[in-house]
């Protein structure tokens, strides 16, 4: 019997400066050195950076797409699941996850803590997150990418 994989959801801005894409590209590249499986929107941004790093690691990346076209995935996704429902695909990235992990972000990464928090769901926050005070307080915050893997493969149970 083999050991259960957890899937790790990275979510984040869609247009994400150096800063935050050499984070993503980070966490990316820890969750494929630990095994994990790499969940995401599939598109730019922190996700096609996460992507990258997970992919060069060896690790493997699932994109839930919002169009209706495979084709629209970045190019480190290896498994491309276009959805047709648009934003509303978020809930299913969040559905997909064992437990996510927040890289900045705005309004789309906001619904996905929100659905997350919603479904019990364990969120590691790393840079800066568009949360109040309230939701603050239920992200567990880390310090870099390594840091926010070990913890979210710790509150995934693996």
């Amino acid at each position: 019997m083999s050991e259960r994989v957890a899937y790790v959801g990275v979510i984040g801005a869609s247009d994400a400066d150096d800063a935050l894409a050499a984070l993503a590209e980070g966490v990316g590249r820890a969750l494929g050195r630990a095994g994990a499986a790499l969940v995401c929107g599939g598109l730019g941004g922190v996700m096609e950076a996460a992507c990258r790093g997970a992919r060069e690691e060896g690790g493997l990346t699932i994109g839930l797409l919002p169009g209706s076209d495979r084709g629209g995935a970045n190019p480190w996704v290896q498994v491309a699941l276009p959805t047709g429902m648009g934003e509303l695909r978020n809930g299913l990235i969040v559905r997909a996850a064992d437990v996510l992990v927040a890289v900045g972000g705005g309004y789309g990464t906001l619904s996905e803590i929100a659905f997350a928090l919603r479904a019990g769901k364990p969120v590691v926050g790393l840079g800066a997150l568009p949360l109040g005070p309230e939701q603050l307080a239920a992200v567990e915050l880390a310090e870099d990418p390594e840091d926010a893997v070990l913890r979210a493969l710790a509150a995934a149970g693996g």
